[in-house]
């Protein structure tokens, strides 16, 4: 008999993640599964129960969740004083589902069903170190013109879902300088960039397809690589992020590495899995098949 613990923040959306348990419990309880059902009640919790749970007779570490919950499970399982590590299940259950998007699992049902199937799947980790703070992404890493947005989106809340497209805008309007030194593996570029992000998955944000030719454990990390160029074609790039499109274009490099780093006069925040954590510089090494997924 499989045991596994199951994380479920129940205040979460409306008790979305209630709601989406009570569709999935039979999945586990035909399966003959052990279920542990935990509760999330703050933000971070994940990361917590992750970092401290006893793993000991445990099959898996599973919650309902997106990108931040994987982002919290994957960071407190790799960051344990025991350095136990167990395979992670998601069932989508978030406003971010890049990493389920990848895989083509976007139906809880359809997670659970994989989660008791048992089949594990090697996911590649990018180990990155940003002013000497140590992060585990899965998903995605970005420097440049793509933060700057988010962090000023943050300050449009009140405009809905379109805040990420008017943040974008307005950072394009500004025409910043980002001068900083890029180094791929041996190579060392120094420029005025754009934006620089790196990928593991495909997908990021709603359905973004960032890096098309990503995948998640080649032991590789996918780089798209803007430099400075006019407001006009920042503005036309940007529509085909969605289809992919974007890496077609004569304004985009896109590079695959084991490694890299970006240095810079002043220090800048990054965005790492969705979130606005961490500053340069910045150095990023990936880590092949580092963490076994149930998906």
């Amino acid at each position: 008999m499989k045991k596994y613990y199951l994380l479920v923040n129940p205040k979460g959306g409306h008790k979305k993640g209630l709601e989406i348990y009570e569709k999935v419990k039979h999945v586990f309880t035909n399966a003959g599964t052990n279920l542990t059902v935990l509760h999330t009640e703050y933000a971070g919790h994940a990361f917590d129960f992750a970092n401290t749970l006893d793993f000991v007779g445990y099959d898996g570490l599973c919650a309902i969740g997106g990108d931040g919950t994987m982002y919290e499970l994957i960071n407190g399982m790799l960051k344990r004083d025991d350095n136990h590590k167990i395979p992670i299940g998601l069932i989508t259950g978030g406003t971010g589902n890049s990493f389920m998007y990848d895989v083509d699992c976007l139906d809880p049902i359809d997670a659970a069903k994989r989660i008791v199937q048992h089949k594990l799947r090697p996911l590649d980790i990018a180990k990155v170190n940003a002013n000497g703070e140590l992060f585990y992404s899965f998903n995605i890493i970005g420097w440049g013109l793509a933060t700057d947005a988010g962090k000023l989106a943050e300050k449009l809340r009140w405009l809905g879902g379109v805040r990420y497209d008017v943040a974008s805008i307005i950072e394009v309007l500004k025409g910043k300088d980002r001068i900083a030194t890029l180094t791929l593996d041996e190579e060392v570029i120094k420029e005025n960039f754009i934006f620089i992000i790196g990928c593991n998955t495909i997908h990021t944000g709603k359905a973004m397809k960032m890096a098309p030719l990503a995948q998640l454990n080649d032991g590789k990390i996918d780089l798209i690589i803007v430099r400075k160029t006019s407001r006009i074609n920042l503005l036309k790039l940007f529509p085909k992020l969605f289809s992919g499109d974007h890496i077609k274009s004569p304004l985009v490099e896109y590079r695959q590495v084991q490694n890299f780093s970006i240095s810079l006069e002043e220090t800048n925040d990054l965005t790492i899995d969705g979130e606005i954590i961490g500053t340069t510089p910045l150095n990023v090494q990936m880590v092949p098949k580092m963490v076994n997924v149930l998906v």
